[in-house]
């Protein structure tokens, strides 16, 4: 990094994360920034509220730079901290799903390469999709996705990516089509779907490229549409999510707004697989709103 040796930058970790390579993460990268010459901050919450005040803190105090150790969860908080700042976000991917690594090409299972992209200081500015004041940097789930989500945050066991497997599953059985109203840029919409996503970026939940075509930096969200398919159908198109190829599916539908509100009734949406707001919701672009070490 560029300026004096002995500039502070803040280190927030959630040791948690991936089976606890979030604690095994922090350690080689606090080495590494240190010996780098750099004051690190090196800061832990007891909870998601109080990780989240640590971040705002840094920022308050003018730091040029908070790095997250940790999954998605850690980004999501992180962009809370520092959207439309000027302090940069750094990312030591340390999670299961680790879906903004993918989009910023970082390295995934080797945290010393990830710290050495934070010494390099080269940043890239993406857009944030923000609801109020609350902001994410994936996708916001808000259908059938979401309602395996919630079955999936109650579940213990298995970790990763099958117990979202099960949680799909089980859903499965009992899922309606739900009913929503959509106002895409002034447009409105009535009509049954199976989902809505609302994609910033491409994918979420570990590699599934539900909005695939969405680019961090266009000033624009990727609204999706799964209109009613039949169960067998949507088992079977589950698997082309990981390589984006359900988009030519007859029920599929993709819009490109500034802005969407979504309503329909009894669901909880989620983002960058955080439990997010009920519906209905209102989410619009912030274009350039994050700087990230990438």
């Amino acid at each position: 990094m560029s300026g004096s040796s002995r500039r502070e930058i803040a280190l927030l970790t959630n040791p948690t994360s991936g089976k606890g390579r979030g604690a095994r993460a922090r350690s080689v990268v606090l080495g590494r920034l240190r010996d780098a010459g750099l004051v690190v901050r090196n800061l832990e919450g007891r909870d998601a509220d109080e990780a989240l005040d640590l971040a705002r803190q840094c920022v308050a105090d003018g730091l040029d730079t908070l790095v997250v150790c940790g999954g998605d969860g850690m980004v999501h908080l992180g962009a809370q901290a520092v959207a439309c700042s000027t302090t940069r976000l750094g990312i030591v991917p340390a999670g299961t799903g680790d879906d903004v690594a993918r989009y910023l090409d970082l390295p995934r299972r080797d945290p010393a390469a990830a710290a050495d992209r934070v010494l390099a200081g080269r940043t890239r500015t993406i857009d944030l999709a923000r609801s109020g004041s609350k902001y994410y940097v994936t996708v916001l789930a808000a259908g059938f996705d979401a309602v395996v989500n919630e079955r999936a945050n109650q579940m213990t066991w298995p970790r990763g990516q099958m117990r979202y497997n099960l949680a799909m599953l089980a859903e499965l059985r009992t899922f309606r089509p739900i009913s929503y109203t959509l106002d895409l840029d002034g447009r409105t919409r009535r009509l049954d779907a199976m989902l809505v996503a609302v994609g910033n970026g491409p994918s979420f939940g570990g590699g599934l490229r539900i909005t695939e075509g969405a680019v961090l930096d266009d000033g624009l969200l990727d609204v999706v549409l799964f209109k009613p398919v039949t169960k067998p159908d949507l088992l079977r198109t589950y698997p082309k999510l990981f390589r984006g190829t359900h988009v030519t599916h007859r029920q599929y539908e993709h819009h490109r707004v500034r802005r969407v509100t979504i309503a329909a009734p009894g669901i909880v949406t989620y983002a960058d697989g955080e439990r997010f707001a009920p519906l209905p919701l209102t989410v619009e672009c912030a274009p350039g709103a994050l700087t990230v070490l990438a």
